[in-house]
């Protein structure tokens, strides 16, 4: 097995994250660690189309929002471990299953029966709406660390969410095929939407730090609800899955993905190149 992102990240000009001016609590630590993981999980999962892609051109578009997402996953998790006296590494390699916070929708595999290209758009299309909608609240932070991170990365989320939203048009738009994939796409994707908004217990106590969920639920469905209407989709009426990924309760697909990111790591702990 291959860590593609890391392959992707020695070629790349992702830059290390400053160094904390402080070390973060251990209430905000809790807080950052889940969005890093969030972040972290989500752009394992874009690199698995390295190579894969339906267009060249996107093989080079999805790994490069793969590495925004990792570069916000950096600067997360490093502010986090510093509260703990963990490096970024530490805490994505040599964490297990149950330590992760990550919301399912970012852990799920790319399709159910192999990758599709279609899940893949509508997933990126609800995250980087989510991402967006938080970054630029937690961009207002107390906590200037909190507010650096979301503040960069807001930017970047941006275009994630054009770049979804032109292939959402393109494929509900297209020939009855794309349109029937994208129709089912959105009927597995759908029920884990939801918990994106559910409460996280890292918040409690962090008024003024932290972004509650339950305030993104409007702008982000309704932002997904438009850009659906606009393709010729709309949202299933079903009910949402329980989730439970902020409690260490993961998908069962979840072990894989971790299995792949973390095998280089643990083979060879402590080595760099």
């Amino acid at each position: 097995m291959t860590d593609r992102l890391s392959l992707l990240q020695s070629n790349s000009s992702t830059e290390t994250p400053a160094a904390p001016a402080q070390p973060a609590a251990d209430a905000v630590a809790r807080y950052a660690l889940g969005l890093g993981d969030d972040a972290l999980v989500l752009a394992q999962r874009l690199g698995e189309w390295i190579s894969n892609a339906p267009e060249l051109e996107e093989d080079v578009a999805l790994g490069n929002i793969g590495l925004d997402l990792l570069g916000h996953a950096r600067g997360f998790l490093a502010y986090a471990g510093s509260a703990w006296g963990k490096t970024e590494d530490d805490l994505a390699y040599f964490r297990d299953e149950p330590e992760f916070r990550s919301r399912w929708l970012f852990e799920l595999p790319n399709g159910q029966s192999g990758l599709d290209f279609g899940f893949t758009i509508l997933r990126q299309l609800v995250a980087s709406l989510y991402f967006g909608a938080l970054y630029r609240r937690l961009a207002a932070s107390a906590d200037p660390s909190l507010a650096a991170i979301a503040a960069k990365a807001v930017k970047e989320v941006a275009y994630h969410a054009e770049h979804a939203t032109l292939w959402t048009l393109r494929l509900g738009l297209g020939t009855d095929e794309s349109h029937g994939r994208m129709t089912r796409a959105l009927a597995d994707l759908w029920p884990f939407v939801g918990e994106l908004f559910d409460a996280d217990p890292a918040t409690a106590g962090l008024d003024g730090i932290a972004v509650s969920p339950e305030s993104l639920r409007d702008e982000v469905l309704a932002g997904a609800t438009a850009v659906l209407e606009d393709a010729g989709l709309a949202a299933p009426q079903v009910p949402f899955a329980r989730g439970g990924g902020r409690e260490g309760w993961h998908s069962e697909q979840f072990g894989r993905l971790l299995g792949e990111m973390q095998v280089l790591a643990r083979a060879h702990p402590g080595a760099t190149w």
